[in-house]
């Protein structure tokens, strides 16, 4: 019992306005304190026993938005089922609709509300590292963090909504239709470059989870990176990397990241090329159903990455051949790259991005074709050829392709 209040005091003496005030003292004369500067907030400054500032005064100047826990319980219908968009490692995440009367220059728009589970996975850690890093980062492929609820034991925080989901359930879902080929590039190069910005930040910071889970789709497949519960501060000076405790998801991790819980910008590469393997296989990072050889994706597809003649045993069959092989090639060279097991030979986000960039607009994407046979008896029949490669026309039978005669 004493040592969960020690705890909780601890948690109070963090976060004073998430907690009930004591009564005042009207003898003790009120500090002054002293407003942090927004861009140099860090979790260790919220681990310091000597501070004392509220959150919300550490966070001035992010456009956060505080909500009361009855304010996102009017807005989710009282967190109701109807509303449930899925579970994580955080909580639950529910879907919300904010009116422009609730909050000055807070503009109408569905938000995704996310409860912190209080026996789940991730804590109190981890919510007020979310709040740190998407309170002071702003960019195109990162999720917009609207606001957060801190009120007594509720953790909650409000994103942007995302209507297509995350890219696992859009690339894994059963019965879903495939993500065409330049749709996959795209959220690729989407991804990439939310990586980018944050390795290169003025602060660098590292994702350190990585996954297709955590990469969400706006109705455009624009792609942003969300739940940065795990994301650590990159090393500074002249450390070449940070030591932690090893968190993340099996089959996306770093080898010797989880050989030696160092961690580096070069942990999120090889990460990220996991995801690109899965972009390009359509299979899991981990998927236990398949032959025991096969389990592991990156162990077993990265031999043949840089094959050509092997690279199609890798590709999704479910694009039915529907992709550029000149950038399937050049995607496959870079997620080789990617997956190295010397960190030092792996790329820089910025240098995956120039190879990625123009892979979208690729245009040598062949079309299947129709053959028309001729029997010798005059009769004829159609028949619908997916290979890649145009059958060879005889004398008998007339080629056509989707958009004329040949």
């Amino acid at each position: 019992m004493a040592v969960n209040k020690k705890r909780k005091m601890k948690w109070q003496h963090r976060f004073r306005s998430c907690f009930k005030p004591d009564a005042p003292n009207p003898d003790q004369k009120k500090p002054v304190l002293k407003q942090p500067s927004f861009q140099g907030i860090s979790l260790s400054d919220f681990s310091s026993s000597t501070l004392s500032e509220d959150l919300s005064i550490s966070l001035a100047g992010s456009n956060l938005h505080v909500f009361t826990l009855q304010e996102l319980k009017l807005i989710t219908q009282n967190f109701s089922s109807t509303n449930f968009l899925g579970q994580g490692g955080f909580g639950p995440v529910h879907k919300g609709f904010i009116d422009d009367k609730m909050r000055p220059g807070l503009k109408a728009q569905p938000v995704a509300v996310k409860l912190l589970d209080l026996d789940g996975a991730q804590g109190h850690r981890e919510w007020l590292t979310e709040v740190i890093f998407l309170g002071q980062l702003r960019h195109r492929n990162l999720v917009k963090l609207i606001g957060y609820c801190c009120e007594e034991e509720h953790r909650l925080l409000v994103y942007e909504y995302m209507p297509r989901g995350s890219l696992e359930n859009q690339l894994f879902r059963r019965f879903s239709v495939s993500l065409p080929w330049s749709t996959r590039m795209k959220i690729a190069l989407g991804a990439a470059k939310g990586l980018a910005f944050l390795h290169e930040a003025e602060k660098p910071v590292i994702y350190r989870d990585f996954k297709t889970s955590n990469i969400l789709l706006d109705s455009d497949y624009t792609a942003k990176l969300s739940d940065f519960g795990l994301a650590k501060n990159g090393p500074e000076g002249d450390n070449t990397h940070v030591s932690t405790r090893i968190m993340g998801t099996h089959g996306y991790a770093a080898p010797e990241y989880i050989m030696t819980g160092h961690l580096t910008a070069a942990s999120d590469v090889y990460s990220f090329g996991v995801v690109l393997l899965e972009l390009l296989a359509g299979r899991k990072s981990v998927d236990k159903s398949r032959p025991h050889r096969e389990q592991n994706l990156a162990e077993w597809a990265r031999p043949m990455l840089k094959n050509p003649r092997k690279l199609s045993r890798v590709m999704d069959p479910r694009l039915e051949g529907q992709y550029s092989e000149i950038g399937a090639q050049k995607a496959a060279a870079i997620a080789h790259r990617c997956l190295s097991h010397r960190p030092k030979l792996r790329p820089t986000m910025s240098q995956v991005i120039k190879v990625l960039e123009p892979l979208k607009d690729l245009d040598d994407i062949q079309t299947g074709t129709f053959v028309l046979a001729v029997s010798p008896d005059g009769d004829s029949h159609k028949e619908l050829k997916g290979h890649r490669n145009r059958p060879k026309c005889s004398r008998s039978s007339l080629v056509f392709n989707e958009t004329g005669l040949d």
